[in-house]
């Protein structure tokens, strides 16, 4: 990971983890605080209810003339207190609010009633438990588990989505800086060539038709190299018109002839009677790309013949071929289906986007180390 997709990695997940857990730690606290109201309404009228049943015993037994016996509990502690707040029965936690009616205090819950109306003497009925904080203490340490789980989960989850979602990025990376490096390559060799021809012509203050020779294939590649990064970043916007599309193939023949001659290849061209409706600069790029490609891969003292009539343009060369698993595969901008003989993935592509604005068609038949056969038909 380098330095531009790692900053993006931990940007997207300071982003992502840091809205996550506001979401969450937002969402547990508001669950928390429900949970809390819904145990402590639980209680309050579980207590209620206990200091209501010991009223009742208190009047029956009043009305009834028997002895009263307070019940145990288990773990709630009962006071019944007179008017005067004096305890008669049972036993306290702590000292009671009698202000209240309900209330929670060092984690006992207290609910005061005065539903004896005096009978025994009797004014107050106090009830105090410590289960409701030790419910509470276990939904805390419910919350805190499960938002623990979830927390780890989220983190799991935004380093796999940070991951996805920054792989096309990642790649695009890769193929600009496979791109950069090859454009490097690339330019590195007719620029030497140039410098080497020229230092040449100094020393022998003359020259020879190999040095010019030289000078012209270096400048070409420089100008082809040139041609397709300028229409990849500011395509032109030239006019379509009727043009002889087998003329703009003659021109390009004459164009590659020295890099012909260079590798001792042999070119035949069955020339037919051609017209177009297409962009000068499109048919010539078109044309350019499928050559220099057959030139580029094909193996000296070989031979690329071309053919074009109305309907179709036809290259076909004797090269190192193209694998089977790479076919669908050559048309992608930064692609290269071999690294034979340099390049950087972008001649077959131009040809691709040229085919499909015109809604031409192209087949592409090869075989590895027989050649490559390219048809472009015209009409569909």
């Amino acid at each position: 990971m380098n330095e531009v997709t790692s900053k993006s990695f931990w940007l997207f997940l300071t982003l992502y983890l840091g809205s996550s857990f506001i979401f969450l730690f937002s969402s547990s606290y508001w669950f928390y605080t429900a949970q809390t109201s819904v145990q402590k309404s639980s209680d309050y009228y579980k207590l209620k209810h206990i200091s209501d049943q010991i009223s009742t015993e208190v009047i029956k037994a009043h009305m009834m003339d028997y002895p009263f016996k307070l019940k145990s509990y288990g773990n709630t502690k009962v006071g019944l207190y007179d008017k005067n707040k004096q305890l008669k029965y049972g036993t306290k936690i702590q000292e009671i609010d009698f202000d209240k009616d309900y209330y929670m205090q060092d984690n006992i819950f207290t609910v005061i009633s005065q539903g004896t109306a005096n009978h025994l003497n009797i004014s107050y009925v106090v009830v105090q438990s410590i289960e409701c904080a030790s419910s509470l203490k276990k939904i805390r340490e419910k919350i805190f588990l499960v938002t623990t789980i979830i927390a780890i989960f989220i983190i799991v989850i935004s380093v796999i989505l940070a991951k996805i979602f920054l792989r096309p990025i990642k790649n695009k990376i890769q193929e600009i800086e496979e791109f950069v490096k090859d454009t490097t390559h690339e330019l590195n060799t007719p620029i030497t060539a140039l410098m080497m021809s020229t230092s040449r012509v100094r020393d022998k203050k003359s020259y020879d038709e190999k040095i010019i020779q030289n000078i012209s294939i270096s400048t070409k590649q420089l100008y082809e190299i040139y041609s397709s990064l300028s229409y990849l970043s500011f395509e032109s916007k030239e006019e379509d018109e009727k043009i002889m599309f087998d003329d703009v193939i003659q021109e390009s023949i004459k164009y590659f002839n020295e890099l012909l001659e260079r590798k001792n290849i042999s070119l035949l061209f069955n020339k037919n009677s051609c017209q177009l409706n297409i962009a000068p600069t499109k048919a010539k790029m078109l044309i350019n790309n499928l050559l220099s490609n057959a030139i580029k891969y094909s193996h000296p003292n070989s031979t690329i013949s071309i053919e074009i009539s109305q309907d179709k343009f036809k290259i076909k060369d004797e090269g190192i071929g193209i694998k089977k698993d790479k076919l669908n595969t050559i048309f992608k901008r930064f692609s290269r289906a071999n690294s034979y003989a340099g390049g950087f993935g972008v001649g077959l592509n131009i040809v691709d986007e040229i085919v499909k604005k015109y809604n031409f068609k192209i087949k592409i038949d090869s075989q590895v180390d027989i050649g490559t056969d390219i048809t472009i038909y015209f009409t569909t």
